[in-house]
C-alpha cells in the first residue's frame, strides 16, 4: 500500500485540497504501467534544458518530490539513494539514470531542487534533479500515474518510484518512503539482461555476466557477486572447450588415416 506524504509546510489554502485516498492513487499509478510517457522539457539544477527523450536508451527512475517537505521527501529520496548506490554497485555505475521531478511549481527552481540534492546527500552525475513548468507537471503526473493533492500541510501524494524502461515506458512502480532494495534492483536488472544486443561484443557479453552473477543479501543489505553462478559458467566455458579441442584432435587424426590410405 502506498505512503502517503504529509508534509510539514503548507503550500496551498486548504480551500483548494481534495480528497486522495490510497486506493485511488494506487489505482491510477497502476494504470500506467505500460504507458510510454511524453518528451518533455525540464530544466537541471542549473537551469539548463534537458529533455527526457536525451535519457532514452537506458533505464530511468523517476521519483517525484517537492522542497518544502521536511519528512517523507527527504526520507524518500535518502532511501533512493541507498538503493541506487546498492544498484550501480550490481549493475554498473552508468547502467540506468535517477529523475527527481520538483512538482511544486512555481517553487521548485533549478536552484531550490541543487540545495535539496546537496541536502541529501545526492552527487551522483546519473542523478538528475529537474525543475518543470506546470503544464509538465500535469503530463508527467498524468503519464507516470502519479497523484498529489494541496492539503494543510502542504501536500498529499503517492511515495512512488517509477522505473521506465530504454524506450521511456513505465516498467515497474515501487511505493514507500522506505523499500526494500531488491523491488528496485530487481526490475533494473530485468531491463538491462532482458535480451541481449543484435552485435554482442566481448565487454558486453562480461557486463551481462557480471549482472547475472550478483545477488541480493538480506543480512548486509547489499548486492553480492554469486561466485557459484560464476563456477558454472567458467566451468561450461572449460568443459565446451575441452569438447572443441577433442573434435579437432580426432578430425585432424582422420584426415592423416585417409592420406595415408592407399589409393
Amino acid at each position: 500500500m502506498p505512503a502517503m506524504a504529509l508534509p510539514e509546510a503548507p503550500t496551498l489554502p486548504a480551500a483548494q485540497a481534495r480528497a486522495l485516498t490510497q486506493d485511488d492513487a494506487l489505482r491510477v499509478s497502476q494504470s500506467a504501467v505500460g504507458q510510454a510517457v511524453g518528451d518533455y522539457t525540464l530544466r537541471d539544477g542549473e537551469g539548463r534544458p534537458v529533455r527526457l527523450s536525451s535519457l532514452r536508451g537506458k533505464p530511468v527512475l523517476v521519483s517525484f518530490i517537492y522542497t518544502g517537505c521536511f519528512s517523507v521527501c527527504p526520507t524518500t529520496t535518502v532511501t533512493l539513494k541507498r538503493a541506487v548506490e546498492s544498484a550501480m554497485r550490481a549493475l554498473g555505475p552508468e547502467a540506468f539514470t535517477v529523475v527527481s521531478i520538483g512538482f511544486n511549481v512555481p517553487f521548485d527552481t533549478p536552484a531550490a531542487m541543487r540545495a535539496f540534492a546537496s541536502q541529501q546527500g545526492v552527487y551522483f552525475p546519473n542523478w538528475l534533479f529537474l525543475s518543470p513548468d506546470l503544464p509538465t507537471v500535469e503530463g508527467l503526473a498524468r503519464d507516470l500515474g502519479f497523484s498529489y493533492t494541496a492539503s494543510t500541510g502542504g501536500f498529499d501524494h503517492i511515495t512512488q518510484v517509477s522505473v521506465l524502461d530504454q524506450e521511456g515506458r513505465v516498467y515497474r512502480q515501487v511505493y514507500g518512503d522506505r523499500f526494500p532494495l531488491p523491488q528496485l534492483v530487481g526490475p533494473l536488472r530485468e531491463l538491462l539482461t532482458g535480451a541481449p544486443p543484435a552485435e554482442e561484443s566481448l565487454a558486453s557479453f562480461i557486463e551481462r555476466v557480471r549482472l547475472l552473477c550478483t545477488e541480493y543479501d538480506p543480512v548486509t543489505g547489499q548486492y553480492r557477486y554469486k561466485y557459484s553462478i560464476l563456477f558454472e559458467i567458467v566451468g561450461g566455458v572449460i568443459g565446451l572447450s575441452a569438447m572443441l579441442i577433442f573434435l579437432l584432435v580426432e578430425l585432424r587424426k582422420t584426415r592423416r588415416v585417409k592420406a595415408i590410405q592407399p589409393r
